[in-house]
């Protein structure tokens, strides 16, 4: 046998006190766990040792200036050494954390002392050697006089001899000496772990509610005479932003604003017979006009997209940008930068193809040609957005360029613009989406729109609140301008409140696209998306039509939209992800759920939403409510007040509920005790 099977590979130490599965950990600590600022952050790690004595555990919190907090971590299962910490970080950076085993003198004399002297076994040795403790601890540690105080009381108690046994004792285990001796350990055998990093980013990464829509819709109008349509600009679609703010949504999101190339253009429902006065795709992006540091000139220039910005700052929004990296083949790059595509063996450039789809007015990108190349050329792209006010970019079709670029695009835009924001569209094999979060994209798009039952919303919650939370935030949308699944093309009003209810409550962020409001259900033949899809026509929707005083006057979903952003705005515990907790009801067409967050005042904010998830049909049912995971002690009764209807009723663990077409499909509670 070779010397190379007979010499075992070098290993870890395991440390004196073992410290084993910490967690949160992303990739055995090679990428950063994430939260945000103000959110609950818990650690959890195994701690043990060989024998009978005592042991701890701390967590050490290092902050972005290299500041340490030590913090204790309280053992949930005795005998099972699973060692818990909560911390809140309350800015942005890079922080990390590790935690520390240690052997706790003192409370392994706190445990023999306590059986011994009851059993009057080694009493005096057992008293000394408790003052022998406290006085390391007095040497050992740095404390004020004040605190110091309390330990050098129990060593003369502990060594008064005048005093019954029992009384030497307790003044050593008294509550005010653990309360010291907790803050302030003496520690031994001290054994850290690994040091794990953390990054801590703006709460916009992780909650908000989004609004998409195209600019050359807002405005739109179709002249009757000259049988052609009047796009609309950037302007126009700015004077859309007050009923978005109206509505409570926090981020605008706007498709390619770019040039559309008219080479293979599309027209109407992917046709590949455009006319010449039919719009194109925006995803066609470039032509002689400009590329993807371009405005489109039917849309207006810079100074309109910068008063477009100002005018979403003004209403409290925030806008999000189309970052789609691919070409029309009327694109500035397919000329200076040949190489930057695939050639294929006839000489013509490979259009994008996702069989049976095929996409002939764009030309993807070859990151393997010139990479250095592109990169710089990317990143050129997308400072220009942000020298505009854009801090937000959706990334088209992330999946289809290299993730190392990705994780190098965002680590080098994060040094000079850490609050900028990247949520990846990635409908794809789920290592992919779930390696996107771990190397940058703060936002991932999700299979929400196709998890419908009651078993499947909860697996998937289960699974997106679990340890994926450590490192992917996940954004809901009901449908998008790619998707209009079977239930919400056949499943009526129901269906398109109760989508957009579960989107808005089951996570932190979700996204609405425009025409959600008129429930645009009609889907093209043979695809689950909309037909006369606007990604290649105008589409006027006639907003004033929907408004008081309109000819279409309490047809549209905007004000359900208005309640469910209101209900979000009010209620902390829905700007938080891991905290989703899951309750019984008996018909299995329900679902129930609730979030529970602690208050800087101490209350608790306790949301339970609870849906009807058949939209054809009103079903009762039985609602048993885990009153424990409420934050509520078995036999209380709660106070429930129904944010949908505004009604208040009285509830017990076992609650009657009745939902659907013909009364609500949800009931949003906010519960409290009745007194």
């Amino acid at each position: 046998m070779s010397d190379a099977f007979r010499t075992a590979p070098p290993q870890v130490p395991i440390g004196r006190i073992p410290v084993q599965d910490v967690r949160p950990v992303v990739d055995h600590g090679a990428r950063p766990a994430k939260a945000v600022v103000g959110e609950e952050l818990e650690v959890v790690a195994t701690v043990f040792r060989e024998g009978h004595d005592a042991v701890n555990a701390t967590l050490v919190l290092t902050d972005p200036d290299g500041a340490e907090q030590h913090l204790p971590m309280t053992c949930t299962n005795p005998g099972l050494n699973t060692w818990v910490a909560r911390v809140t970080p309350e800015r942005t950076g890079w922080w990390s954390y590790r935690v520390e085993g240690w052997s706790d003198p003192y409370g392994t004399w706190e445990h023999d002392a306590t059986i011994k002297v009851a059993a009057d076994v080694d009493t005096e040795l057992m008293l000394e050697e408790g003052a022998l403790v406290l006085e390391r601890a007095l040497d050992e540690v740095e404390r004020t006089a004040a605190q110091e105080q309390v330990l050098v009381d129990a060593v003369s108690a502990l060594r008064d001899a005048t005093r019954g046994d029992v009384v030497r004792l307790k003044a050593g285990t008294d509550p005010a000496v653990e309360l010291e001796l907790g803050e302030r350990p003496l520690r031994d055998m001290v054994s850290p772990s690994a040091e794990h990093p953390l990054l801590v980013e703006r709460e916009r990464a992780l909650y908000g509610a989004w609004y998409e829509l195209f600019p050359r819709s807002e405005g739109a109008t179709y002249d009757e005479k000259e049988h052609r349509w009047r796009t609309g600009t950037l302007r126009t679609a700015a004077k859309r932003l007050p009923a978005v703010a109206d509505m409570g949504f926090d981020v605008v999101y706007l498709t390619p604003v770019h040039p559309i190339g008219q080479a293979a253009k599309k027209g109407p429902n992917n046709t590949l017979d455009a006319r010449p006065e039919d719009p194109g795709s925006p995803y066609a992006i470039g032509s002689a006009d400009g590329g993807h540091d371009a405005i489109h000139p039917d849309l207006g220039d810079f100074d309109d997209f910068d008063a477009f910005v100002a005018e979403a700052r003004r209403l409290g929004l925030e806008v999000a940008m189309d970052l789609a990296l691919q070409c029309s083949p009327d694109h500035p790059w397919v000329t200076s930068h040949p190489e930057w595509f695939t050639t294929r063996a006839d000489g013509t450039i490979a259009y994008a193809e996702n069989p049976p789809k095929k996409y002939q007015d764009i030309y993807p990108l070859n990151f393997d040609n010139d990479p250095d190349g592109i990169y710089r050329e990317v990143r050129r792209v997308v400072q220009v957005w942000i020298d505009h006010g854009v801090e937000i970019f959706r990334v088209d079709n992330p999946h289809t360029k290299p993730v190392e670029f990705w994780q190098w695009l965002i680590a080098d835009v994060a040094q000079d613009h850490p609050d900028v924001i990247w949520l990846a569209e990635a409908f794809t094999k789920p290592a992919m989406m779930h390696t996107l979060a771990k190397v940058g994209f703060q936002q991932s798009y999700t299979y929400y729109a196709w998890r419908n039952t009651a078993a499947e919303i909860e697996e998937y919650l289960t699974e997106l609140s679990g340890d994926a939370a450590a490192y992917m935030r996940p954004s809901f949308w009901p449908t998008t301008h790619d998707i209009l699944t079977p239930y919400m093309q056949f499943g009526g009003p129901a269906a398109w409140k109760v989508r957009a209810a579960l989107a808005a409550t089951l996570v932190p962020t979700y996204g609405i696209y425009a025409g959600y409001e008129l429930m645009e259900h009609v889907a093209r033949p043979g695809a689950e998306e909309q037909i006369d899809n606007e990604k290649y026509e105008f589409k006027d929707r006639r907003w004033a039509d929907y408004e008081p005083g309109g000819a279409k006057e309490g047809q549209s979903l905007a004000g359900w939209l208005t309640m469910l952003n209101t209900v979000r705005r009010e209620h902390p515990a829905l700007h938080r992800l891991r905290n989703i907790r899951f309750h019984h009801v008996d018909d299995d067409n329900f679902v129930a759920f609730s979030k529970r967050r602690t208050l800087p005042d101490g209350t608790d904010d306790v949301v339970l939403v609870v849906a009807n998830l058949d939209p054809h049909s009103t079903r009762a049912t039985t609602l048993r409510l885990d009153l424990p995971a409420l934050g509520f002690e078995p036999g209380d009764s709660l106070e429930a007040h129904d944010l949908v209807t505004d009604q208040t009723w009285t509830w017990q663990r076992d609650v009657y509920v009745r939902l659907g077409p013909e009364v609500e499909p949800c009931h949003v509670v906010s519960l409290r005790r009745p007194w």
